[in-house]
């Protein structure tokens, strides 16, 4: 279970120190920043649901393997109340140490819970952006949904 240092004030707080956690591979700081619930829930680009702390600490362990994880979240929209927030953004991802690789684009939904220990996150899903990045202009693509 996290054992947060801090308590965070604002679901804006939990999702810098989440981005500032990635970018560091820090993952005592970003398994701190989940809520204290078994059903919290994570979901990586292309790969199944996680669900719980053992699942998601395993998973980023695995992704920290290979380093930190460099993302500017960007176009941030915010819907919220006085306990809850959700928030939906564009993660741009980039590998700054390799020049064949290119930016990757992610759609991402966190989502925040107002706990007696702060403000914690409880779900992450993020998914591989279709088509062109965020910004430049979208070409009808027919999907409903």
């Amino acid at each position: 279970m996290p054992n947060p240092s801090r308590i965070l004030a604002s679901a804006e707080d939990v999702e810098q120190a989440f981005y500032d956690a990635l970018d560091r591979a820090d993952l005592e700081g970003l398994m701190a920043l989940w809520a204290e619930d078994d059903e919290i829930a994570c979901v990586h680009p292309g790969a199944p649901r996680l669900q719980g702390h053992a699942a998601i600490r395993e998973s980023f362990e695995m992704i920290f393997q290979r380093g930190p994880v460099h993302i500017r979240p960007r176009h941030l929209h915010v819907s919220k109340n006085m306990t809850c927030a959700v928030h939906s953004l564009v993660e741009e991802v980039k590998a700054p140490d390799d020049p064949d690789w290119q930016e990757a684009h992610i759609l991402a939904t966190n989502v925040y819970l107002k706990t007696p220990q702060g403000w914690r996150m409880v779900a992450h899903h993020a998914s591989i952006a279709p088509g062109r990045p965020a910004g430049q202009p979208a070409q009808p693509q027919g999907v409903l949904h």
